[in-house]
């Protein structure tokens, strides 16, 4: 665990240095929010409404707004408050634990020991279990002045944060005042059936169903392959500093219509690309696939089009037992009838000049133009 702040309990002349942890952590799985067609992360942005820019959370400040009027505070003057700069718990007064509404209870952490000896730390402990009550304290954490009990819990000092009692609602319903009569034998057989249930309590033995359905749900779908590249669909996040990188708006329309075409023209090349595919790669040989760019901008990864893919293929087999170097990629226009505009590298061979390497076999794209591939260089 990490500390997330630093004080001292002040108990009357005894100063207990700690350090405060988190003592209650969620366990529910993370889902994030993608777009259902291409699996893309959705993120949200802060952008201001004046200048419709999107803002880098270390330029924003809080502000307060009433009757018309806006007051920004800054994060300076934010911690300028003398209340959020104490580092004090101070403990106020010391009341039974069955006082204490269980409603009231918000968050718990743990606290350690800060100094050389923990004597203070323990005598504050051995305070609370020989008069058996919880100490009242008012503390600073996070931007607000907290209520809060001072309990022990297997020997730790746990400090359980309380809500202010202007934040808890009264329960006011009418139809509770209504006369509702009970039988006698309506409150036996109930309180039969709570004697039939009653048992110690124990955490350990209950589990949430919900996660854990979800979890076998989650690898199931990983086990049958049905996954994304996350690298692909996720994209890049701005970061904290970088001025809010944001999308590009013209980038991701020309990506949106190439995509559309390519859709169109993937019906009509489905022939060619099957009958020239076919002989493009012996058997044992290894096709390499040229590397696809990524826009950092971006926040998901355009998929290629059939027309696209088809001319992604390289043109030439490795026929020899002199591979000194890999055949490049090339870029072939596409048939200009079927309004395409994915281009691809001209196929070239950087091959050692040897007596026993034969010529480049046709490219894909020679085959779908019905023209013969060039010889290399």
């Amino acid at each position: 665990m990490r500390a997330i702040w630093k004080g001292a309990i002040a108990f009357g002349l005894v100063n207990v240095p700690v350090k405060v942890y988190s003592a209650t952590e969620d366990h529910d799985i993370s889902l994030h929010q993608v777009h259902n067609a291409d699996g893309g992360r959705i993120r949200y942005q802060r952008r201001c409404e004046v200048c419709s820019q999107v803002i880098d959370y270390s330029d924003i400040e809080k502000a307060f707004e009433e009757d018309g009027r806006t007051v920004v505070l800054s994060k300076d003057e934010l911690k300028a408050i003398p209340a959020e700069n104490s580092h004090e718990i101070d403990v106020v007064q010391f009341v039974p634990s069955e006082q204490l509404e269980p409603m009231m209870f918000e968050k718990s952490y743990y606290l350690e020991p800060d100094s050389k000896s923990p004597k203070a730390y323990v005598l504050l402990r051995k305070a609370l279990e020989d008069t058996d009550r919880v100490a009242i304290v008012q503390f600073a954490l996070r931007e607000k002045t907290r209520l809060g009990a001072l309990r022990i819990k297997d020997d730790v000092l746990v400090l359980q944060s309380l809500l202010w009692p202007d934040e808890v609602r009264e329960a006011n319903f009418p139809s509770l005042e209504a006369d509702v009569r009970i039988s006698a034998q309506e409150r036996d057989m109930s309180a039969a059936l709570v004697e039939s249930m009653a048992a110690d309590f124990d955490p350990a033995s209950f589990t949430d169903d919900y996660q854990v359905q979800l979890r076998q749900l989650i690898e199931a779908k990983l086990e049958q392959g049905e996954s994304l590249d996350t690298e692909e669909t996720f994209g890049v996040e701005a970061g904290e500093g970088s001025k809010g990188e944001v999308i590009d708006l013209m980038e991701a329309l020309k990506r949106s219509l190439d995509r559309k075409r390519g859709s169109g023209s993937a019906a009509g090349s489905a022939g060619e690309d099957a009958g020239g595919d076919s002989g493009d790669a012996g058997e044992g040989e290894e096709e390499t696939k040229p590397a696809r760019k990524r826009s950092t901008s971006a926040a998901s990864a355009p998929a290629k089009s059939g027309a696209a893919k088809s001319a992604d293929k390289p043109a030439a087999r490795k026929t020899s037992a002199a591979k000194s170097a890999g055949d490049k990629a090339g870029a072939a226009k596409s048939s200009e009838a079927k309004g395409t505009a994915s281009k691809s590298a001209g196929s070239r061979s950087t091959a050692s000049k040897s007596a026993a390497e034969k010529p480049a076999a046709k490219t894909a794209a020679g085959k779908a133009t019905g023209t013969r591939a060039r010889k290399p260089a």
